[in-house]
């Protein structure tokens, strides 16, 4: 892995899982690592072992990204603190079954797995945005699946025939549209914006809670994440969709720029940007 000295990350759910697993490996390349997560302790372990192994002191920024108002508080203390942001890793997310597979809606009332997933990175990217742009050449990388299911937008919020496994995959493939719409938005700023599917049923806590037997590594979706975060092949390289370490072809609702405009003017309307 390149070096990358002088170089700031932040990575939204990286006090555990695969976000852990990148934390630790861009600390160790010479990044200044911002480490994200509702749980003090964990973030603790994470920072403690970075410095143990003689790397830069990580940042640690406590929010809780189900309600807006906490992606917004992330945000404000990043633009507050930060004086400026190379790569910004959106991989905070709930899976099919975390807390149980019924429906279930966010501090503002939206159904949770879209409002964590894609709504929280959604505002979270626009917020850090004039950060990103002013530290290019810079990058985002939105951690998605390739579960995806069609956004049916007479009923986003899945109020009928709600089922965990579609709210999870919409709100994966919310992500990929919102890639490819951002990308085409920051051409000729240097800045890329790229998503992923990591690798299929990492060892992760999302998973097990599912009650899935992994069959992947934390190491093998965390490679993939770092190629899109500071590979030099894939430098200058936007609004494309990753399998692994390989380009990929997502939902085609993802490619429908009707539907792509309007998510942008649901999502603007949501967020309180519009």
């Amino acid at each position: 892995m390149a070096r990358m000295d002088g170089k700031t990350v932040l990575i939204t759910g990286s006090t555990d899982g695969v976000g852990r697993y990148v934390a630790a490996r861009l600390a160790a390349a010479g990044a200044k690592v911002l480490i994200h997560g509702r749980d003090r302790e964990r973030a603790k372990t994470l920072a403690d072992e970075i410095r143990r192994q003689g790397h830069g002191e990580p940042t640690f920024y406590h929010a809780d990204l189900s309600s807006l108002a906490g992606a917004r508080q992330l945000a404000e203390a990043v633009l507050a603190s930060e004086k400026r942001l190379d790569v910004f890793i959106s991989n905070a997310g709930i899976g099919s079954r975390t807390l149980g597979s019924e429906r279930r809606t966010s501090a503002d009332g939206y159904e949770l797995r879209f409002a964590v997933n894609y709504l929280a990175g959604f505002l979270l990217a626009h917020l850090l945005l004039p950060l990103i742009k002013a530290s290019a050449p810079s990058r985002i990388v939105n951690v998605a699946s390739l579960g995806q299911y069609p956004i049916d937008f007479d009923d986003v919020m899945i109020t009928k025939g709600y089922d965990g496994t579609r709210a999870y995959s919409q709100s994966k493939l919310a992500q990929i549209m919102f890639t490819i719409d951002l990308a085409n938005e920051l051409k000729g700023s240097d800045v890329t914006v790229n998503s992923l599917h990591p690798a299929t049923y990492m060892n992760t806590t999302m998973v097990r809670e599912g009650g899935i037997t992994p069959i992947s590594t934390v190491e093998q979706g965390g490679k993939a994440i770092l190629h899109l975060a500071e590979g030099d092949d894939v430098a200058g390289k936007t609004g494309l969709f990753y399998n692994g370490m390989q380009p990929s072809k997502a939902n085609a609702q993802a490619y429908d720029e009707a539907a792509r405009k309007r998510l942008r003017a649901l999502s603007l309307e949501l967020t309180g940007l519009g």
